[in-house]
């Protein structure tokens, strides 16, 4: 859920890239904090675990427009990927406005995808969420390797019904990544607008 400063005039949105480790989440959140003007963000925050890293900054969208007067401000999160991180992923999925999955585009990381999809979807339940409900973007990374599936193969088993908006993405030189973001961003703004009726 959204929360409003009304000291800044801002609605703070909350946007989670969900996915299985290593599958490019906090290359996404390090290509747009490294494009993004330093004057439109906060700062870049990284909780460290053994295995892998949670990350975090905020920014303000210089072009999204207001909402009655007020400007957005998008927080964006990654969750670690591996498994036993569960306890971490709920807790950064509360009062989230909208999703990222990002998809390992690896034929070996296939069984990963689909765990960590359906852990979304789980987890997400477990605190009153419903996926289908709220803002959701796919990104299939990693489209640039040879061990890359077919799109329409990884489409089929992670986006069955096809309603999910998705992109083609190359994290790592940042193909994909704004596209995916703004859509999400767009998605949260309609959202937005609509409860504020």
């Amino acid at each position: 859920m959204s929360f409003i400063n009304y000291s800044s005039r801002e609605i703070n949105c909350k946007i989670v890239y969900y996915g299985p480790g290593l599958c490019g989440k906090t290359t996404n959140l390090q290509y747009i904090y490294n494009k993004t003007n330093p004057e439109a963000k906060g700062k870049m925050i990284s909780l460290a675990t053994e295995t892998e890293r949670t990350l975090f900054f905020d920014f303000l969208p210089l072009s999204l427009g207001e909402i009655r007067g007020f400007r957005t401000r998008f927080h964006l999160y990654t969750v670690p990927g591996q498994v036993f991180y569960d306890a971490s992923r709920k807790l950064i999925l509360k009062g989230v406005d909208g999703v990222v999955f990002v998809a390992d585009s690896q034929e070996e990381r296939l069984e990963a995808n689909m765990e960590s999809a359906e852990n979304l979807r789980a987890n997400l339940k477990e605190q009153g969420y419903d996926l289908d409900q709220i803002p959701y973007v796919i990104q299939y990374n990693k489209r640039d390797l040879p061990s890359a599936m077919p799109l329409a193969e990884l489409q089929s088993l992670i986006n069955p019904t096809g309603n999910v908006t998705e992109f083609e993405a190359v994290a790592r030189g940042g193909k994909g990544v704004f596209d995916t973001l703004k859509t999400i961003a767009r998605l949260i703004l309609i959202e937005l607008k609509r409860g504020s009726r």
